[in-house]
C-alpha cells in the first residue's frame, strides 16, 4: 500500500505559479518526494525553461504527520518544517520570499518529506512560488 497523494496546479504563468498537494497517508509516509519539479512549470514569453523558485507564501493544514520542504541538492536543504497538528499561513513577499539555499547538486525542485506518518494522518500544502529563469 502507499499514501494517497495529490498535485494539483492553480495557476503557473510567467512570474509565479500556485500548486495544491495533498497527502492521505496510510502510515507509509513520503521521503524527499519532488513536489514542484521546475522543468516541469510553464516557461516564460521569451521560451525559457523555469530553473528554481522562492517561495512567496505558503497555506497549510497538517493532521497528525508533519511535513518538511526542503530544496533538492546533493544534500538537501530545509526549506521549513510544518508541525504536526498545525494549520496557518506565512506570507513571505515582504522580502521577495524563500529563495533556494541548496549548494551543489542543487536541482531547483521542491520536496516533501513526512515525519511521524501514521495510518489516517493527513496533510494539505499550497504554495505560492515566484519563479526564476537563470
Amino acid at each position: 500500500m502507499a499514501d494517497t497523494v495529490t498535485s494539483q496546479t492553480i495557476q503557473d504563468d510567467n512570474r509565479k505559479a500556485v500548486l495544491k498537494f495533498t497527502n492521505i497517508s496510510d502510515g507509509t509516509g513520503e521521503s524527499a518526494v519532488t513536489k514542484i519539479d521546475v522543468s516541469a512549470l510553464t516557461k516564460n514569453s521569451g521560451g525559457d525553461s523555469c530553473t528554481e523558485v522562492a517561495i512567496s507564501k505558503i497555506w497549510w493544514q497538517c493532521v497528525g504527520m508533519g511535513v518538511q520542504l526542503l530544496n533538492d541538492a546533493t544534500t538537501d536543504t530545509l526549506i521549513i518544517a510544518l508541525s504536526p497538528d498545525s494549520n496557518g499561513m506565512h506570507d513571505y513577499t515582504p522580502f521577495s520570499g524563500i529563495p533556494n539555499n541548496a549548494g551543489s547538486g542543487k536541482t531547483g525542485d521542491v520536496q516533501f518529506t513526512t515525519i511521524g506518518a501514521s495510518s489516517g494522518d493527513t496533510y494539505t500544502v499550497i504554495l505560492e512560488v515566484i519563479k526564476s529563469y537563470t
